[in-house]
């Protein structure tokens, strides 16, 4: 999935929200939403001047945890799932997460987790970036599980085989310590901000 655009123009008013904060300079925006869980998000950067539409109704959504601690800048990954009482039928939902190795300016997408109910099972998740990887840990009743993928600059997974002899490795433990320059860990909306014109149809 290379970087998206919207289809459609979203017509609710709400002013934007920063949902998830990296650092002084980078953050997500949830725009032209109807409530919290339905609107378009965005990457932003004010010192590169980057600005990427990730999506609409998905990344809102996560519950889960989300650290991004890789100091270069170049690496970013934001997970999504699917807003409350989405009906993922009787094969359930396979929910997609998005990275870039490029500082944003690119994202690709890839499969992180498949769930019945992905709004409530996101909460189980946390997503962790370094300098060189990024990682994934499901906390369940009795254990952790952790995979680690590697991210090399200009490979996009489903293309061939990672370069330099890297690989996703699986059952490894959670690099303690590590927070977002922000030091947020979760993605926030202000429930009270609604559009003046919530009822307005898609144009």
């Amino acid at each position: 999935m290379e970087t998206l655009r919207p289809s459609k123009v979203l017509p609710y008013d709400s002013p934007p929200q920063v949902i998830y904060r990296i650092d002084d300079h980078r953050f997500l925006t949830l725009e032209r939403y109807r409530d919290c869980n339905y609107g378009d998000t965005y990457f932003n950067d004010t010192k590169t001047s980057v600005r990427t539409y990730l999506g609409r109704a998905g990344i809102e959504n996560f519950q889960g945890k989300l650290i991004i601690a890789d100091p270069t800048e170049r690496n970013i990954v934001i997970p999504s799932s699917a807003p409350p009482q989405y009906v993922c039928g009787d094969r359930g939902c396979f929910v997609s997460l998005i990275y870039s190795t490029d500082g944003g300016r690119t994202f690709y997408g890839k499969r992180f987790m498949h769930s019945f109910d992905p709004y409530t099972d996101t909460s189980e998740y946390t997503v962790l970036v370094t300098s060189d990887s990024y990682y994934v840990q499901q906390t369940g009743p009795a254990s952790e599980y952790v995979k680690k993928f590697p991210l090399v600059s200009g490979y996009r997974y489903g293309q061939g085989e990672i370069p330099g002899g890297r690989h996703i490795e699986y059952g490894v433990k959670l690099p303690h310590g590590m927070h977002s320059p922000s030091g947020q860990e979760r993605f926030s909306c202000d429930a009270s901000i609604r559009p003046t014109n919530p009822d307005a149809p898609l144009k």
